[in-house]
């Protein structure tokens, strides 16, 4: 019987695409979740509405956005 054996550098590859692949979704929820708790941080310091936090939890979504599209054109 012949067995296929993925090489040592495919192996390699895909483990690093997977790192990569995860640090990706954890920037992604971090961001978001810094910006709305900046957000929510500035509301209780201003003490007026939660504009503050619609606008930093909208930034930190695009931040996060912007990290997954540079991510996405760096994996092969």
């Amino acid at each position: 019987m012949d067995e296929h054996k993925p090489s040592p550098n495919s192996t390699a590859d895909t483990m690093r695409t997977l790192g990569t692949l995860g640090s990706v979704g954890f920037s992604f929820v971090l961001a978001i979740v810094i910006g709305a708790g900046l957000g929510l941080l500035i509301d209780r310091w201003i003490g007026r509405g939660h504009w503050g936090f619609f606008i930093f939890f909208f930034l930190g979504l695009v931040a996060g956005v912007v990290n997954v599209y540079r991510a996405s054109k760096s994996i092969k």
